[in-house]
């Protein structure tokens, strides 16, 4: 099985961090979005990866090479962004022929029996109910427990299960036909050539497909879901540091994720902080925050921000959202 990690997107509504960051390389619960996606289906025992990349991808390629070097890994470049269906149709040639296939989007992070989902008889997608079924693609079950429609974003919807952006495919060539009939016809959904209409084309030519509920579901796409996760993630064993340093007239109030060669000193640090390697930390007190790699913070008090790599902040008290090489001085 090969797993498709599409991560090609330009995370507009993250901007500022993402004019220079791509999405799935920003910390959450002390690792990028794209190591927790890796490294959790490397312990399910995926070996082979096919990453979809196109805004910024140069950086998320030479981030998976560097900490994953031995890992069996394929690039594929979506030049222009016209859909989920259409980045999973320019890595055709990737995964035709394969038995099987495995989609993961690379800015979700999700909670599931991933034993039961990949073990699964049939295809099958993963699914949670929620109360906004509109903004998502939809699956609508038919009596028998078998997905009956699936549908992007629809005006009125059958159900309130959500897609999650985890899909298991068996009929792997069907779907590659189906997108590929949609994009020589041009039939879009919302401008899009979408993943859910291709689903849709090969149910109604008589594919079977399963669903699977997720325990939790966190699609990064907004500060507040990011800072969300972190907590939620944090809270959990195994995520946040274990054993930190002491730091000058320091207090550390867990959970924490502490990246290396940080200087922190007259502070107070958590809970809930993500803080990437070599940042500089004075007399500031920083909560459910994310801190992103050689920032700067000092006579601040942070809470609900995120701060991008290289940002410096000093003496203000406020919530932000800091791209990538910026300077804010409030002192003046």
């Amino acid at each position: 099985m090969k797993a498709i990690i599409p991560v090609a997107g330009a995370g507009t509504r993250l901007r500022p961090l993402t004019y220079t960051q791509p999405k799935p390389l920003i910390p959450v619960a002390g690792k990028p979005i794209i190591e927790l996606i890796v490294d959790q289906l490397m312990e399910v025992g995926i070996e082979e990866f096919v990453f979809v990349i196109g805004y910024l991808g140069e950086k998320i390629q030479l981030h998976i090479e560097n900490k994953y070097p031995m890992l069996k890994k394929e690039f594929v470049v979506q030049q222009s962004r016209q859909g989920l269906g259409h980045a999973i149709y320019v890595a055709k040639e990737s995964i035709k022929d394969c038995d099987e296939i495995l989609i993961f989007l690379g800015d979700t992070i999700l909670d599931l029996d991933f034993e039961k989902f990949l073990n699964a008889e049939y295809s099958i997608l993963g699914v949670k109910t929620v109360n906004n079924p509109r903004d998502f693609g939809v699956v609508d079950l038919g009596e028998d427990g078998f997905v009956k429609r699936v549908m992007e974003k629809p005006k009125i919807p059958k159900s309130n299960l959500a897609m999650v952006g985890l899909y298991k495919l068996k009929e792997v060539n069907e779907l590659l036909d189906a997108i590929e009939l949609n994009i020589k016809n041009d039939k879009r959904t919302h401008g899009e050539i979408q993943l859910t209409d291709g689903i849709m084309d090969i149910i109604s030519t008589g594919t079977k497909i399963k669903t699977i509920k997720v325990n939790n579901w966190f699609d990064c796409g907004k500060k507040e879901i990011l800072l969300e996760t972190n907590s939620k993630l944090l809270d959990e064993e195994g995520y946040g540091s274990g054993n930190i340093p002491v730091f000058d007239n320091t207090i550390i109030i867990n959970p924490v994720a502490i990246g290396k060669d940080c200087s922190i000193q007259n502070s107070i640090i958590g809970p809930h902080v993500t803080i990437g390697d070599n940042v500089m930390i004075n007399h500031s007190i920083v909560k459910n925050s994310i801190i992103g790699n050689y920032a700067s913070i000092e006579d601040v008090l942070l809470k609900e921000s995120i701060v991008g790599n290289d940002a410096a902040i000093k003496g203000h008290s406020q919530s932000l959202n800091i791209g990538d090489n910026t300077e804010i001085d409030f002192s003046r």
